[in-house]
């Protein structure tokens, strides 16, 4: 009776056991792994109650990766997950630290979320400038020294951070005084679709992944049938980029997200060839010689006229892109405060950027389109 009375507990314990480890394994179990297809910069994997995002690469040759567990309410979160940054999600209130994440806050809906952020004028956003008007938004100051007592009384739920290489001491103070950082790289993404992808980041904070998700679909669905509308084209007009600052012509290499643009609207970009994902910095002489005579010139976002070119270098006039008034620059799209638009909102919307560029180099493809973001310059 005994022996089976053994049998029938280790049997039992044996059935419970098996049981918990069905139902352990049923709560690791990822509702959707890594959705995440064009950014090489993070993953975003989903589970029950909670999402795990891992960050790689916020800046170029980063030495370490950062995880953050996105809790929702009443979520287990396995103990092998304790030791990573874990934020409640969703979030209501944020502190982001760069134009570039400001869209994903107005596509989701949430820009009322938002409660400081360095720098306000740069902010281009008129439904943001409306919350900064109202006082909803606080100035925090300086991107690398942010104004910490400020930022405290906000208390943000997450901040949005990123780095320009390992050493970040205001990204180290923000975390020594209890505040939690979340790396954003989406400016080291190399691109255009890895860029936007970073959208999901932010629909995973606020518990719209599904929503994030389908506005990531709809840029990139629009930028492929632009790719595919492009794609019989023979000639390729000759392009030069860029303009003189601060006695330097700089100009995106030859690896870089502007340059994919330029290749992929079917332009002949100059320096295509070049190796990089930066930029280059070239003497005047050495862009005249070389792009004297290009057939397109794309400006940076320094001049909003041709006669404001000539008064800045009159030699600007020398080329024949020039000339031909075939000068095309992002300038004079601008918030109430000076922000420029491009700087925000391209990143976030390649299908945008890569329309414009068509549209400037083959006019006769995209019938009806205005430009967005570029204007000829008069």
């Amino acid at each position: 009776m005994r022996s089976i009375l053994l049998f029938v507990t280790t049997l039992c314990g044996a059935l419970l056991l098996t049981g918990c480890k069905k139902e352990a394994a049923s709560q690791v179990k990822a509702v959707a792994y890594n959705e995440v297809s064009h950014a090489k910069g993070f993953s975003l994997v989903r589970y029950k109650g909670y999402t795990v995002v891992k960050v790689n690469n916020p800046w170029p040759k980063a030495t370490q990766s950062y995880t953050y567990i996105l809790k929702e309410k009443n979520a287990i979160v396995p103990d092998s997950l304790q030791q990573f940054t874990t934020i409640a999600v969703p979030v209501k209130r944020i502190v982001v630290t760069s134009t570039t994440h400001i869209p994903s806050l107005e596509m989701l809906n949430e820009e009322k979320s938002l409660v400081g952020f360095p720098h306000l004028d740069y902010i281009s956003s008129e439904k943001v400038r409306h919350l900064i008007d109202a006082g909803k938004v606080k100035e925090l100051g300086n991107n690398q020294s942010l104004n910490l007592e400020v930022l405290i009384d906000l208390q943000p739920e997450v901040v949005i951070g990123y780095g320009l290489d390992n050493s970040n001491p205001s990204l180290d103070k923000m975390e020594h005084n209890g505040l939690k950082v979340v790396l954003n790289g989406d400016w080291n993404e190399q691109t255009p679709l890895g860029k936007a992808e970073w959208i999901k980041l932010f629909g995973a904070l606020y518990g719209k992944s599904d929503k994030a998700n389908a506005l990531f679909n709809t840029i990139e669905k629009d930028y492929m049938n632009t790719l595919k509308i492009v794609s019989r084209v023979k000639e390729q007009p000759s392009i030069l980029a860029g303009d003189i600052f601060e006695g330097k012509w700089y100009l995106p290499e030859g690896n870089s997200w502007g340059c994919q643009l330029l290749k992929e609207a079917k332009g002949n970009y100059i320096w295509a060839d070049t190796k990089g994902t930066g930029s280059l910095s070239l003497s005047f002489e050495t862009v005249l010689e070389k792009a004297k005579n290009a057939d397109i010139w794309i400006t940076s976002g320094q001049f909003g006229s041709l006669k404001e070119m000539t008064s800045s270098n009159p030699h600007y006039a020398q080329f024949k892109a020039f000339q031909e008034k075939n000068v095309y620059s992002f300038a004079g799209k601008k918030g109430k405060t000076g922000g420029v638009l491009y700087y925000e909102l391209a990143p976030n919307r390649p299908d945008l950027v890569l329309k414009d560029i068509v549209k400037v180099l083959h006019p006769e493809l995209l019938v009806g389109y205005k430009l967005f973001f570029f204007e000829k310059l008069k």
